[in-house]
């Protein structure tokens, strides 16, 4: 769908997040898009969707409303609002990049599973679109500190908009929690991974006595691995990885192969 142009200023932006329509890391990142192009859509949820993953909405409609020119609030997932953009709202003129953030925490290694900010910029690799994801660090519980993304997110978001792209890529990008000053330059990485049980359900009673359950966040990274993003935003580094929509294990292919042989019949 995308003709992955390089020049910065054809590029038709689409601002899409996990954090809400009204959340200060998408107005941020309007601010960005705008220093390289008039052509900013915002096509976000109408209430934070934390943890929406790549989820699409097959059992409720979509409801939308326009918020102002080229801004819309969804009733969905980010993964909708990327759908409900292109093929709706743009389709006379579609996106040629899809900016997913900047996201309120992390998105490190294994969050890839769970990310509705890394969830909204799949769907729109697979469209074939040119697709980023941008995230700030914070410590749990705290009020995000943008001042990282504010100073280094346009840098990087250029040179991304200016190189050539592949298909089904979607490059993410975390900024450190440190004052701007104090950041350790940008480092090329792979996915890490933390231990299990980073969410976990705890159980309460509610009023009437009534037992429920709140997923508990905590981070334990373990040993951290050099290389991955992990080890990066430890280092005080932006991380930048490059990921694929293609999840095949190609060594693992290979070693099933010896177990089923592709020339031989199916047997119960």
């Amino acid at each position: 769908m995308s003709d992955y142009s390089d020049k910065v200023e054809k590029h038709r932006i689409l601002l899409v997040n996990d954090d809400g329509i009204h959340s200060e890391g998408l107005e941020l990142l309007a601010e960005i898009a705008r220093e390289f192009t008039d052509d900013v859509w915002i096509v976000a949820p109408d209430e934070e969707k934390s943890g929406a993953s790549h989820a699409i909405s097959l059992s409720v409609p979509l409801r939308v409303r326009q918020l102002g020119e080229k801004k819309f609030a969804v009733k969905g997932t980010p993964a909708d609002c990327v759908l409900l953009a292109v093929w709706e709202l743009m389709v006379d003129a579609p996106p040629t990049v899809v900016i997913s953030g900047i996201n309120h925490g992390e998105n490190l290694g294994d969050d890839m599973a769970y990310s509705g900010t890394t969830g909204a910029a799949m769907e729109s690799a697979i469209l074939g679109i040119r697709s980023i994801a941008l995230s700030q660090v914070r410590t749990l519980g705290q009020v995000p500190c943008l001042d990282a993304a504010k100073r280094y997110g346009a840098g990087i978001v250029r040179k991304l908009l200016e190189c050539p792209w592949e298909k089904g890529i979607v490059v993410n990008v975390n900024f450190p929690d440190l004052p701007p000053d104090d950041v350790n330059g940008i480092r090329l990485t792979r996915l890490g991974s933390r231990l299990p049980g980073t969410f976990r359900p705890m159980a309460g009673k509610d009023g009437r006595n009534i037992p429920y359950y709140w997923v508990k966040v905590s981070y334990d990274p373990g040993e951290i691995v050099p290389g991955t993003d992990l080890a990066a935003i430890k280092a005080g580094s932006i991380s930048i990885t490059a990921l694929q929509i293609d999840m095949t294990a190609p060594n693992f292919t290979a070693a099933l192969g010896k177990l089923f042989p592709s020339d031989e019949p199916a047997t119960p």
